[in-house]
């Protein structure tokens, strides 16, 4: 993320020790989308993992119904 961010926002002709104003801006911006993204996914996968667990849970229950088998 930090590599992305960097190289989308930062000047190639950077010779300053410190990033500009609108480099910091951009900086941020891109560092909070990755983090929104992140979290979306992160619900996503959350919500998937939960799902499944449910549906072993079925099949399990349906299995002990019909004797095992």
């Amino acid at each position: 993320m930090s590599a992305q961010c960097f190289e989308k926002c930062a000047s190639r002709r950077h010779r300053d020790g410190e990033l500009a104003l609108g480099e910091m801006s951009c900086a941020d911006r891109c560092v909070s989308k990755y983090l929104e993204v992140q979290t979306k996914v992160g619900a996503l996968l959350q919500k998937f993992n939960e799902e499944q667990v449910a549906q072993q849970q079925n099949l399990a229950g349906m299995q002990q119904q019909n004797g095992g088998k």
